[in-house]
C-alpha cells in the first residue's frame, strides 16, 4: 500500500462521521426532538443550529462574502492536499501528516455544507441567496452549555452581556485537533522528521 493512502482513508472516514452526523442532526434530531438532544443534562447537547458564516458565526458579508469564503476554503484544501501527498512520499514524520489529514478533512466536511447543502438540504440556504449553490449553511450540533453565563462586570467592553458557547460540529473539532496537535508537537515534529 502506498504511503498515502492510509492518510486518504483516514479523511473519508472523518469525513463519512461528520456528513452522517449533519445528515442525522438534520432528518432525525430536528423533526422528531426539537433540534435538541441533552447527552449530559446541564453541560452537553446536541443542539441542531445552522451557520450561515465561517467559525463562530462570523461572516464576510452577503452573497459574495460566502463566495469568497467558498473560494478559500476550496484553495487552502488544495493547498493542504498537495501538502499532505508530497510529504506522504518523503520521510516526515507521520504524526504532523495525521493532523494534517484531520484538518484537511474538516475543510473538506464544511466545504460541502457550503457547496450543497444549500441544494440538497430544503431551508439550508440564506432568504437573500439569489442561488442555493454556495450558499448553503454548515450544520453545527454539539454545545457544551454548562460555559453560558455573563461576563464579569469588571471586563472591559463585554462587562455584563451574555455569553453563548459556540456551537460547532465535528469538521469544526478536527481542523480544531489538528491545528492544536501541530502547535503543540511543532518542534517534535521537526526533530523527529529530520531523523
Amino acid at each position: 500500500m502506498k504511503p498515502v493512502v492510509k492518510y486518504i482513508l483516514f479523511v473519508l472516514f472523518l469525513l463519512l462521521v461528520d456528513q452522517a452526523l449533519k445528515l442525522w442532526m438534520y432528518y432525525s434530531v430536528v423533526p422528531n426532538h426539537n433540534g435538541s438532544i441533552d447527552l449530559i443534562p446541564g453541560v452537553f447537547k446536541l443542539h441542531y443550529v445552522t451557520n450561515p458564516g465561517m467559525a463562530f458565526g462570523m461572516e464576510l458579508g452577503g452573497s459574495y462574502g460566502k463566495v469568497a469564503l467558498t473560494f478559500f476554503r476550496i484553495v487552502a484544501m488544495i493547498a493542504i492536499g498537495y501538502f499532505l501527498i508530497k510529504k506522504s512520499f518523503t520521510h516526515s514524520h507521520n504524526p504532523i501528516l495525521w493532523a494534517l489529514a484531520a484538518i484537511l478533512a474538516g475543510a473538506i466536511g464544511n466545504l460541502i455544507d457550503s457547496v450543497f447543502y444549500g441544494v440538497l438540504l430544503p431551508g439550508n440556504s440564506p432568504d437573500w441567496a439569489e442561488t442555493p449553490w454556495f450558499h448553503g449553511e454548515v450544520i453545527d450540533m454539539f454545545y457544551f452549555n454548562w460555559l453560558d453565563g455573563f461576563w464579569p462586570e469588571w471586563v472591559p467592553r463585554l462587562g455584563g452581556t451574555y455569553f453563548l458557547t459556540p456551537i460547532f460540529n465535528f469538521a469544526d473539532a478536527c481542523i480544531f485537533c489538528g491545528v492544536v496537535a501541530i502547535l503543540i508537537f511543532q518542534k517534535k515534529f521537526t526533530e523527529l522528521g529530520n531523523k
